[in-house]
């Protein structure tokens, strides 16, 4: 069974038809609608969200106009993520779960710079909204 990432729907409509992604940590996932059953620490490497078009104009008044995530809304089915190989179930032995420190050290300081920098010109609305989504993950799981 591949358990890989690949390209999902929008994750708040499910139109197959995407036109921008959005990158997060791990632990948005319990952010996200029907996430329950999933363990965001299994997760190796990021977690992408896709939205259509007419979606993605939603998501990015909600974020720069409103302030608010989006994330709760966003089916955790529809996201993209790798997840760890189930070793106990199939070799019957123990791994350590993934390290996410470095992961998460390198989508603060990008969010972090993108929103110093709002005002370039080359900083572009998609990353200004997956900015204020990441720092909005980790203020809402801080300590977790």
């Amino acid at each position: 069974m591949y358990t890989g990432k690949t390209e999902k729907a929008c994750c708040l409509c499910g139109n197959p038809d995407t036109k921008t992604r959005l990158d997060l940590p791990p632990r948005a996932v319990p952010l996200l609608k029907h996430a329950d059953p999933i363990a965001w620490q299994d997760i190796v490497g990021e977690v992408s969200i896709y939205f259509c078009g007419s979606d993605w104009e939603t998501v990015r008044d909600l974020v720069l106009e409103t302030g608010m995530s989006p994330l709760s809304r966003c089916n955790a089915a529809r996201a993209s993520f790798d997840l760890r190989e189930d070793f106990e179930a199939l070799l019957n032995d123990i791994r350590d779960e993934p390290d996410h420190t470095e992961i998460e050290a390198e989508m603060r300081a990008k969010a972090e710079e993108t929103l110093a920098n709002h005002d370039d010109p080359y900083v572009e609305e998609r990353d200004l909204v997956e900015a204020r989504v990441i720092e909005w993950v980790f203020e809402d799981t801080e300590g977790e």
